[in-house]
């Protein structure tokens, strides 16, 4: 039984902490059942294949998926340059395609969205300086004489006030990339989201560009990311995984990293999900365990008997983590209890006994990897014997 899945990606939890406010703000992002199917002499072929997301304010996410799977489409759907075939999509509570035309949409994003994209899209005729006062031309805000001020503001907040009378071409590529995020910011949107804005910067002026999101972040803003680069994707306080136009589960991708993308979304789809309310048992000790457990959403408490014969609570478990692993792969019963914590209600997602063995027979190094979290498991379990705290012994 997992108590912390250190081989994990470690990421913000997004379930509340003990003490929390269980009620959560409106998203910055709330994409409701989004499908998008496109026609040509061919036919049909769904891109995006009902999708169902929530990002919330303040965010930092990186969106990755192979060639083809959807994650373009997908940003698309956010920045409302593309229309979904069916679905609702809320952007900081506007409904982009049910109460916005075209050039509604247009407008609201010019106040509403700054978008970076992998190949700067800079005016090659215009200044750095005129590059950024573009959107505030185009939506008409802050006064006219006020706009060369502004533009210098976040060039200097990028580190290229020095520059900001050159052309692009007068200046390196990790500078013209600082410089459309500097026009991304140009009227103080709430989301920013880029489109690989790494893709063709050498490894410290992306080191610079992530910096620069981070700091963003910390000042409220929510940042969307499509990246391919792995390195940033552990930067990010979420990593979302598209595969074959469909989400993967984020328990699945944080509980099991080392699946390939399709593995996940298998693993998604077969995946049985459970709600608990708070407090109540999902495990009794010495109880038989069938399944695999995943914890989507909500904290679980792992409770052992002490000297005394109360419960005691050894561990707590969030979003990512998991449990009933060594019962499985040992073969024996519950070694310890399980509840849903008080703070609010636990979902779970769950995989058979039979499909968990299959999974670690199609990757072995998942196998190996959990094979050496049980080996911890039991001796973090034997080590609270001196403590007088009873751990269970397995019976087969």
């Amino acid at each position: 039984m997992d108590s912390t899945s250190r081989h994990r990606t470690s990421k913000k939890p997004t379930s509340p902490a003990a003490g929390e406010a269980a009620v959560a703000p409106l998203p910055m992002i709330d994409m409701r059942r989004i499908v998008k199917t496109f026609k040509n002499a061919a036919g049909e072929f769904t891109v995006l294949k009902g999708i169902d997301l929530q990002i919330g304010h303040g965010e930092f996410v990186s969106i990755v998926g192979k060639s083809g799977s959807g994650k373009s489409t997908l940003l698309n759907m956010i920045t409302g340059i593309d229309h979904p075939t069916s679905g609702q999509v809320l952007v900081n509570g506007t409904d982009l395609y049910t109460s916005l035309d075209e050039s509604g949409r247009s407008r609201w994003r010019g106040r509403n969205l700054g978008i970076v994209f992998q190949f700067f899209q800079l005016l090659p005729m215009l200044s750095l300086a005129e590059n950024v006062m573009l959107p505030m031309d185009y939506v008409d805000l802050y006064d006219f004489d006020e706009r060369p001020k502004r533009a210098m503001e976040l060039l200097a907040l990028v580190g290229l006030e020095k520059f900001a009378h050159k052309h692009p071409a007068s200046v390196s590529t990790g500078q013209q990339q600082l410089a459309a995020i500097a026009r991304a910011l140009a009227t103080n949107p709430p989301l920013l989201v880029a489109d690989e804005p790494t893709g063709n910067l050498d490894s410290r002026s992306a080191d610079t560009i992530i910096q620069l999101f981070d700091q963003l972040v910390a000042e409220g803003k929510t940042v969307v990311m499509v990246t391919h680069d792995p390195s940033l994707t552990e930067r990010t306080t979420r990593n979302i995984i598209i595969s074959d136009g469909e989400l993967v589960s984020e328990a699945v991708a944080c509980a099991l990293p080392l699946l390939s993308h399709r593995q996940m979304l298998e693993v998604t789809r077969k995946a049985q999900r459970l709600t608990f309310p708070p407090g109540i048992s999902i495990l009794g000790r010495d109880q038989h365990v069938d399944q695999f457990y995943m914890i989507e959403r909500g904290v679980v408490e792992i409770v052992l008997q002490g000297r005394d014969r109360e419960d005691v609570i050894v561990t707590r478990m969030a979003a990512g983590e998991f449990f009933g692993e060594v019962e499985l792969l040992r073969g024996g019963k519950s070694i310890a209890a399980v509840r849903a914590a008080p703070v609010g209600p636990v979902e779970l997602l769950t995989l058979k006994r039979d499909e968990f063995k299959q999974l670690l027979d199609t990757s072995p190094l998942t196998g190996d990897a959990l094979g050496r979290i049980v080996q911890t498991r039991l001796k973090e379990h034997r080590s609270l014997e001196p403590r007088g705290i009873r751990w269970w012994p397995f019976k087969k």
